[in-house]
């Protein structure tokens, strides 16, 4: 899957956060979106993901089969990100199988085999809301990275992970992202340093 932005921009109010952006995030390609805090990463990566509209310009997603409409590229992306929230109520075994009701598994990977990835396992049965940041963060990365789809986005991945966390998100990465397109805004080179292209928002202030 290929996504395509034509002269994006996107404001708030009467300020532009971008504006004409274009670019080309091919498949299979590694993708790191930089800029300091508050830049505008994530408001891209939003636009990206279709939580938001542009402003201005189009945003095309093109898989092998031809055009996806906007209000169905949820089926084709995953999303990692601060700001978004796991199901605090469920327990961890209940938050997995939430998510694959409506994701696939990637390819190796099942129920038990997640579980043992996290490695949370003694913590299975626990509410999500008794878990530290750092475990909160450890699901997230693997909901995301580990479902089956071909554009995988990441917004400040390695947030509340100590060294060793750190050091799992690259494993994770890289068992996980082949022959997809992934995307990973970030300002700390250890969250991208695998990538092979960069695009900075600061390009494209108005």
């Amino acid at each position: 899957m290929e996504i395509v932005l034509e002269d994006i921009g996107r404001r708030f109010n009467r300020e532009w956060i971008f504006r004409h952006l274009d670019y080309r995030f091919r498949a299979g390609g590694r993708y790191a979106i930089l800029g300091p805090n508050g830049s505008g990463k994530s408001t891209l990566l939003q636009v990206i993901a279709s939580s938001l509209t542009p402003s201005m310009g189009n945003i095309r997603f093109v898989s092998e089969a031809g055009h996806i409409e906007p209000d169905h590229v949820y089926r084709y992306i995953s999303l990692a990100a601060p700001y978004m929230e796991l199901i605090e109520e469920f327990t961890l075994t209940e938050q997995i199988r939430f998510h694959f009701a409506h994701k696939r598994y990637f390819a190796g990977f099942d129920e038990q085999s997640l579980m043992d990835l996290i490695g949370l396992r003694t913590a299975q049965d626990r509410p999500i809301n008794y878990f530290s940041s750092g475990m909160k963060q450890r699901v997230k990365l693997a909901l995301a990275c580990c479902a089956d789809v071909p554009v995988v986005l990441l917004d400040e991945p390695t947030t509340n992970l100590d060294q060793h966390g750190v050091d799992w998100y690259l494993q994770l990465v890289e068992q996980t992202s082949a022959s997809r397109l992934l995307l990973v805004c970030s300002n700390q080179e250890k969250e991208y340093g695998f990538c092979e292209h960069t695009l900075n928002i600061t390009d494209y202030k108005a």
